[in-house]
Formats: structure tokens, sequence, C-alpha cells
């Protein structure tokens, strides 16, 4: 007899760095030892694939606030850090504020358990956590990166904890956040029995920097100076850490299977932004800290079998914060009222692929000046004070600007982006920019 609760499980697993074309299910190639991803390639197949999703930034911590408060995450100052560096330690303000509603906070307040298995990366201890923002557990780094074996972040102290207490755990980071993923699997089973839900988020490191796969111990010490590793790293390991958090997946979805919990949980999969150094983004350019299509188109793929059809295909448009308040619907779940949700539910997408509705997307970096529009097929862009007017449509890589065309439409795209601008707080004048590398040590991509 098959296991249900009312309420569905949620999962939502986060790559970090992924590129748009890195998955075989997106048209990425196969890697010398053949299928890179076979086990996610099977959730869009089972499932539904999405080819028109973003990220709410191009860089890590800001895309993690729009996902746990459902909301632009221009409104919060933690998130004006692109992104938040282990500098920030011990600050007050750099992080996500304990008193601000979550999507783990609202699911646990209807009956959810929830685990945040992996990178935080949205403050740090004692004024941040995931436990001081609706979660039950957490077994992962606070930081943003951080070593695979030796599990230290940049600056060379060790960041893996238990709740708020570090922990020595020996192995290789992607594998211990997989099969700590299994056990919480493993555990909530009894829980399902008596009709209580999970939620539970899965967000990897990989395949972000250091470039090491399960076979790389000896990499650590070497470059425990500099994780960044910009003098190592290639396509094949690359693959090989995308293949291991794969593998992992595929325990995290036998582990629902055993436990008779497939049928009723919705898995999301996606990354925090566009691809990195190794990332393959075809057929967008840029990527991390860029607004053009590499840097904030993601993979998206849905599977929930008791409500998702196999096989489908959806070309909506949709941002990190719209899955938020997807999986607050498909809960049953109110946003707070003092906080009301920027995101938008997919619920109807999820039920029928072909369903589609009119979805302006907006977004903004303090690096260099940036600022994106995309509404229909077209986008607005500008970089280093440049406007541009694409047909994403037609035109996926930006190559063709359209602005001296269609002058009327980039001013109307203009004055639409400066009207959702007056909505949001100004960047603050202290806001950082960090950036691990520059055209001196690779040529711009």
């Amino acid at each position: 007899m098959k296991l249900m609760t009312t309420r569905p499980n949620l999962i939502f697993i986060v790559a970090d760095d992924l590129g748009y074309a890195d998955l075989g299910c997106y048209g990425g190639r196969d890697a010398a030892f053949g299928q890179v991803s076979p086990n996610i390639d099977a959730l869009a197949s089972n499932g539904l694939r999405l080819t028109q999703g973003y990220s709410n930034s191009p860089v890590c911590s800001p895309t993690r606030f729009a996902l746990m408060t459902g909301r632009y995450q221009y409104r919060l100052r933690g998130a004006a850090e692109e992104p938040i560096n282990s500098k920030s330690k011990g600050s007050s303000t750099l992080g996500l504020p304990p008193e601000h509603p979550t999507l783990p906070s609202l699911l646990k307040q209807v009956g959810y358990q929830t685990a945040l298995i992996g990178k935080w990366h949205l403050g740090y201890p004692p004024h941040f956590s995931p436990l001081r923002s609706g979660y039950d557990e957490f077994f992962g780094p606070m930081s943003g990166g951080v070593d695979y074996f030796s599990h230290c972040s940049n600056n060379g102290t060790h960041d893996l904890y238990a709740g708020e207490a570090e922990v020595q755990s020996p192995g290789y980071l992607t594998d211990l956040l997989s099969k700590r993923a299994v056990d919480f699997v493993h555990r909530q089973s009894t829980q399902a029995a008596h009709g209580q839900p999970f939620f539970l988020s899965l967000h990897y490191t990989a395949p972000h920097w250091p470039w090491e796969t399960r076979e790389d111990h000896a990499l650590s010490e070497e470059i425990k100076s500099n994780l960044f590793h910009l003098q190592g790293g290639n396509i094949h390991t690359y693959h090989r850490m995308i293949h291991h958090m794969d593998e992992g997946i595929g325990w995290l979805v036998q582990a629902l299977k055993d436990t008779h919990q497939l049928d009723n949980t919705l898995i999301v999969f996606t990354s925090d932004n566009g691809g990195e150094r190794f990332s393959d983004n075809w057929p967008l350019v840029g990527g991390k800290m860029d607004l053009t299509e590499g840097g904030i188109r993601v993979p998206w793929i849905a599977h929930w079998p008791k409500a998702v059809a196999p096989g489908g295909v959806s070309a909506q448009h949709c941002m990190t914060m719209d899955w938020t308040a997807t999986l607050l619907d498909v809960a049953g779940v109110q946003a707070a009222s003092d906080h009301p949700l920027d995101g938008v539910s997919l619920k109807p997408v999820l039920l029928d692929a072909e369903h589609q509705f009119d979805r302006p997307l907006f977004w903004r970096m303090n690096h260099r000046g940036q600022r994106a529009m995309r509404s229909g097929d077209w986008k607005y862009l500008r970089v280093d004070g440049h406007d541009y007017l694409f047909n994403i449509h037609q035109d996926e890589r930006e190559r063709a600007n359209q602005a001296v065309l269609y002058p009327q439409r980039l001013n109307d795209m203009q004055h639409a982006w400066e009207a959702w601008n007056q909505t949001m707080p100004p960047i603050p004048e202290d806001a950082t920019v960090s950036l691990g590398y520059s055209v001196k040590d690779m040529p711009q991509r």
C-alpha cells in the first residue's frame, strides 16, 4: 500500500553555478564516461521541463534571499551584497532576518517537517542561521563556497555545521549532502504514515569551485589558500562533479520509492544562477554575474507523479521566487499579509504544461550597473551604460540589437523598468561586489 499525505512532500534541489546546457535534458553533451546527468534527465522526462525559466539573480546569495522569501531580493539589505562574503561574519545586517516570514517557516506553521541540507549563504550565526528562519534541521556550510574535503571556506576557516554547531564529518561534501538527504527521507517515512509531510531543501555546492571530484582528495591541501582554484580544473572534472551530484539525486529518488513517498512528492530542480568557468550555456552568452541570458536562464524541472504529467515541456516565463509561491500554493499555505509575495504560483503550469500567462520579469545588479527586463519575446538590457533590445524568441544569443529598429519599444521597456525600480529600495552605497577573478586571470567570455 502506498503511503499518501493530504499535502505533498516538497523537495527543492538547487545546484550551484550550473550552466543552462550542462544537463543532458537541456542539450548537454555526454562526457568521456557517458551521460553526465541521467537521474536528473529522468526527472525531466517523467515530469515537466521549463525552457524559459530564470534565477532571481546571476549570483548566489541574492537568489537565495528570493527563494526563502518569495519576494524580490532587493527588499532586504543583505541581498544587496553580490554576493555575501566571509568578511560579513559577525554582521547583524548582512543576512536573512529571522523575523521575516520564509518558505520553511510558513510551511512549518501548517505542520511540515523542514530541513535544509546543503549551502545556506544567508548570513552567519549568532544573528542568522537556517534554524532561525524556519528549518527544523540543518546540515551544511554557512558560507558561499567550501572545499569538498576539508570543508573550509575561502578564508581558511572550517565551515560545516549541524544546526548551529560546527561538526567534523569526513568525506566528499556532495556525497555527504546526498546521504543526509536520503537519511532524512527514510526518517520522515514514519511521519508520512501519520499524515505529516516534509519540506526538504537540498542545496548542493556542486559544481561550484574548487574543481574536485571524489578522487581528488590530494588537491584539498594544495589549494587551501585559494579555493577559487584559478590554476586548475577542466571540463572533465566539471562533468564528474555534476555526475556525483546526479548520482546522489538518484539515491534520493530511490529512497522515496523504497518508502512509498515518490508519488506524492513534488521535486523541483534548478540552479541558483548561470554557469561559471567550465559550464556549457549554449546557445546563451555570459554566465555568473551577468544579466545576459547565460547568467540568469537556468534549468527548471518539476517532478510530481501524482499531479504532473510526464514528458511536459513549457515555455512559461518564471523566476526563482515564483517557485516559492508555487510550493506554498500546492501546500495550501497563504503568504504572510505583511510580507506579500512578489512571486506568482506556477501550479496551473504544473497541472497543464500548455498553460501560459504573461509574466514580466525584472533584474538589477550593482556590478557593471546592469539592469534587465523580460516581457514576452523581448528583453531590455543595460550593461556598462549601454542599452540593448533583444528579441529573445528569435535571438537567444543576444547578438542582434534591435534598439535602432524599435526605439519606441525600447523606450517603453526602459520606462517600465524605471517604474518597477521605484518600488524597490535603492542599492546601498556600502553594498559590495565580490569577484573571484577578472580578465587578468582569464579572457572575457
